[in-house]
């Protein structure tokens, strides 16, 4: 049988995959990890198939990059990156980091199993786009990816001309797209904007400030 790994530092998710894994004939649950850091020595102790990774786990410890250490040591694991959160940019970063599938957590338990099936199976999944956030007025498939990018930069940023420095453009720029962004979602202000934005894990702060180019 498939041993699989679960990385994941919610109780919640761990015991729905811990679950999904033990209703199937096909896979044997081989432990479960809060901690991606750890998981490169999990696989060193113990026979692993098949790992369900988090992107953020315990101790900020990112998952993508896991992956991505264990794909180099372990090429013959799969590996399927799992997240509730809308970032855009986790999907193509689970590409490069040679993890096999992509899932997410709000899903159904049907199509984790199907998408384990087929991973397994040698097939690579991964969704076309990321699903709809609500975000006021309007939803995150209304907004352009360049004012994306500004609220990314802005999260990230001390201020205006930080968050300008960052996109490579003026601080009247900056106030403009912030302006449209806040018509589009109806919030009264900036802060609004960008608390309902956390709330909803729309926009992933990443230390190294990597972000998306052009309008």
């Amino acid at each position: 049988m498939t041993r699989v790994l679960i990385v994941e530092d919610q109780k919640m998710a761990q015991e729905n995959m811990e679950a999904i894994i033990r209703s199937s004939d096909a896979y044997t649950w081989a432990g479960t990890i809060p901690n991606a850091a750890d998981a490169e020595l999990f696989c060193m102790r113990e026979p692993v198939d098949l790992i369900l990774m988090d992107v953020c786990t315990a101790r900020d410890e990112n998952g993508i990059e896991a992956a991505a250490v264990i794909k180099k040591k372990f090429p013959e694991i799969k590996i399927i990156i799992v997240t509730s959160m809308a970032e855009h940019s986790f999907i193509e970063k689970a590409k490069a980091a040679r993890a096999d599938s992509f899932w997410y957590k709000d899903s159904g338990h049907d199509e984790l199993l199907d998408v384990m099936n087929r991973t397994v199976s040698g097939e690579s999944i991964f969704p076309d786009k990321t699903p709809e956030v609500k975000l006021g007025l309007t939803t995150s498939y209304e907004l352009t990816q360049y004012e994306l990018n500004v609220i990314r930069a802005l999260m990230q940023s001390t201020g205006d001309e930080d968050a300008a420095s960052m996109l490579g453009c003026t601080k009247s720029n900056v106030r403009w797209h912030i302006g449209r962004i806040l018509d589009k979602t109806g919030y009264r202000t900036r802060m609004e904007l960008l608390i309902a934005i956390a709330q909803k894990n729309l926009i992933i702060v990443t230390p190294d400030k990597a972000l998306e180019d052009s309008e």
